[in-house]
């Protein structure tokens, strides 16, 4: 793929803004996927003071072809981390924490305890935020999200991050049936708690197969959707096949919400957790 288009160029980042966000988070031995995942809204969400912590260590145990988060043997879980989590939210101000992991299979849970532990926590350190959890899918284990839903985190995230044509691609580990299917757990689990899901474009994907992975969602009752522009972390990752136009998200984004969708953000750098206050404040509005 040449040239990045004139769309996908962003101001650096403030490096004071920077500095202060992440001694922060070294001082509480925490990890931001912000960083870990070199996500190009680092810089506008850290000046707005906002952060997505990255649980259960900085090591991967899946080999996707489109993250830049370390892959290989992860480390012992810090026990410490649940209650730094909180700590951090609280000195923060924050009023929506969003909290996403690793993918850890050497767990027997997933990492369910320490999901259930960092809310607990964080209900007790900064009652007045609202939490979402963007979490793997814990191999189809769902008595381990159900763990995690009884401790009532008020959205649950996991994104399907491309059509299911692609996942031997880009996601060989994974399974596209399953993570539609801890999506509609979720709802059984608990109607009360919000899902939310999304996708990368530019991978090679047609109109049409965005469109299933719409239908997909909603057949499973997924509340809010994310599309945004792949971009290609290093040479040893997957190539961009190509660059969607604003215009082409803007389209996506009218079909998703009228197609159901209670919230949607679509944009070349939305993330999943971009946005993510403005989402969760948009469902309580038409609850």
């Amino acid at each position: 793929m040449g040239k990045r288009p004139e769309w996908l160029k962003m101001k650096v980042p403030d490096e004071k803004v920077l500095t202060k966000m992440e001694n922060m988070v070294r001082n509480l031995s925490l990890h931001t996927v912000c960083e870990s995942a070199v996500c190009p809204n680092i810089g506008k969400c850290f000046k707005s003071s906002t952060a997505t912590f990255m649980v259960l260590g900085n090591t991967c145990t899946r080999n996707c072809r489109f993250c830049a988060v370390n892959k290989g043997h992860p480390e012992p879980l810090n026990i410490e981390e649940p209650k730094n989590v909180a700590i951090a939210s609280k000195k923060l101000g924050l009023k929506h924490t969003v909290i996403t992991s690793v993918t850890r299979d050497d767990l027997e849970d997933g990492g369910a305890d320490h999901f259930v532990e960092i809310i607990k926590r964080m209900r007790k350190e900064n009652p007045q935020s609202t939490i979402e959890l963007l979490i793997p899918d814990l191999r189809g284990n769902w008595k381990s999200l159900k763990k995690i839903i009884d401790a009532k985190p008020d959205i649950l995230n996991h994104n399907v991050e491309t059509v299911e044509i692609l996942y031997g691609k880009v996601r060989p580990t994974a399974v596209y049936s399953r993570s539609i299917e801890l999506l509609r757990q979720v709802k059984i689990f608990d109607k009360g708690v919000y899902t939310k899901s999304g996708i990368m474009v530019g991978l090679g994907e047609t109109e049409e197969q965005v469109m299933k992975v719409m239908d997909d969602l909603l057949e499973v009752g997924c509340d809010i959707m994310t599309i945004g522009q792949y971009l290609r972390p290093s040479k040893s990752h997957i190539p961009v096949y190509e660059y969607i136009s604003p215009e082409q998200f803007e389209k996506y984004k009218q079909i998703a919400i009228e197609k159901g969708f209670k919230f949607v953000a679509s944009a070349p750098y939305v993330r999943s957790s971009y946005r993510a206050y403005e989402g969760i404040k948009t469902l309580e509005k038409i609850k």
